[in-house]
């Protein structure tokens, strides 16, 4: 049975918002291990690793008329959904890029920015239960999209569909791989797999720690835990509330799920449709009656503001509310699904917004993934002499005040006074 707290048993709801992913130790040690060994012995471990987890049996590489000859075998219909969703994605995409801009921030001083894309980035993809080829889109598309030259995708058993997905997306190339060594191989390269400039994708815990392990030398889009939903509604639909909740944590049974309420009467609707739900689905195998039970919850507020700081206290992965007035209140999640039909699991697929978002309580300071995340920025900067005279008497004040003589000195060198 799902949990009924009150916002007033402070213990239990500290801990429902601290319930991220605490890392085992032996499971960092395990994948520090791994991650060396990729490191250190290049193709000989991560083929090794490879067979020995992902069941790998012939070549770590997909050929090109491998990825072909499964994405034709993908029925039609799927084929034209999985097109559906990158144009969405693409659209959306398309208008996350920062743009390139030229200032002038004072007479004789031009700053320009510049936008240029990676030349090389990774997307994971896993593959647990059931293939992911949307994972795949949300990482590949926005990349293609902010012109990286080069996508390179892993996965340690990809189907039809999720090479249906790589043809789509414009993947460049394809591996066989999963876990930690195939975080390892896109961070350190190996003599076939290329050296990535950004990990982007996720996964399971152990590419989440491999992810974070490899953060110092390769960029990472952020390290994902479990999937989270928290809903806030107080006239909402009992039944529609519940479905996206066990759709949540049919993800995995560390998923956390979560209602906040004023509504007592809707609380207990909701428990009540939550358990039918889980009822059939139990024949099916899915976690979700695991992650309801450990990691689920209803919350009754007793005012609708304190429902709302409990919601951008949870921070969640998925935020779903009934309106725009309470949407501008919620300031802290991934993304924020706004009235009865703003189904959650459509956000999955095809509404164009990405998928790959922060968990954990990341909300608080980033949002999800975007082609804003493939591209660098880098500043050009013009002074005249017209220019530096302008400014030097705000820079050589500064230098002075910092104790920097020889900073102040390469300006006055070029005013002709003394150093």
């Amino acid at each position: 049975m799902i949990r009924i707290l009150k916002t007033s048993d402070t213990a239990a709801i500290d801990a429902l918002v601290a319930q991220d992913a605490t890392r085992d130790p032996k499971l960092v040690r395990a994948v520090a291990r791994i991650v060396a060994g990729v490191r250190e012995n290049g193709d000989e471990a991560l083929v090794s690793y490879a067979r020995r987890f992902d069941a790998l049996t012939g070549p770590i590489e997909i050929t090109p008329d491998e990825i072909l000859a499964g994405a034709a075998r993908v029925p039609r219909s799927v084929r034209r959904a999985i097109a559906a969703a990158a144009r969405s994605l693409q659209r959306v995409s398309a208008r996350q890029m920062p743009r390139s801009f030229t200032i002038s921030t004072t007479r004789g001083v031009v700053i320009e920015q510049r936008v240029a894309p990676l030349e090389r980035v990774g997307c994971y993809v896993p593959a647990g239960r059931y293939p992911l080829p949307s994972s795949l889109l949300m990482s590949a598309v926005p990349a293609r999209v902010a012109g990286v030259r080069e996508i390179i995708a892993v996965c340690p058993r990809p189907d039809d569909t999720v090479m249906a997905a790589a043809v789509e997306a414009g993947v460049t190339r394809m591996f066989r791989i999963g876990g930690a060594h195939a975080i390892a191989a896109l961070a350190y390269g190996t003599a076939t797999v290329p050296k990535v400039d950004r990990i982007a994708g996720p996964g399971s815990a152990y590419v989440a720690a491999a992810k974070t392990l490899v953060s110092a030398d390769c960029p990472i889009d952020f390290t994902a835990g479990p999937s989270e939903i928290a809903v806030i509604s107080d006239e909402g639909s009992a039944d529609w509330i519940a479905a996206d909740l066990v759709a949540q944590a049919e993800h995995d049974a560390d998923a956390r799920a979560v209602l906040v309420t004023t509504n007592r009467r809707l609380a207990a609707q909701v428990a009540r449709s939550i358990e039918a739900r889980l009822k059939e689905l139990d024949d099916s195998g899915s976690p979700a009656r695991v992650a309801m039970a450990s990691h689920g919850a209803i919350v009754i507020a007793r005012t609708r503001s304190e429902a709302v700081a409990l919601m951008n206290r949870l921070a969640p992965e998925h935020a779903v509310c009934d309106d725009d007035e309470t949407a501008a209140l919620l300031s802290s999640a991934g993304t924020i699904f706004v009235g009865p039909w703003s189904a959650q699991a459509a956000g999955d697929y095809a509404t164009g917004s990405n998928h790959i978002l922060p968990t954990g309580g990341a909300a608080r300071f980033r949002g999800g993934l975007s082609a804003a995340d493939f591209v660098k920025i880098t500043s050009v900067q013009r002074v005249s002499r017209e220019g530096l005279r302008g400014i030097a008497p705000a820079a050589l004040a500064l230098a002075a005040a910092e104790g920097l003589v020889a900073h102040a000195a390469s300006i006055r060198v070029r005013l002709g006074e003394n150093a």
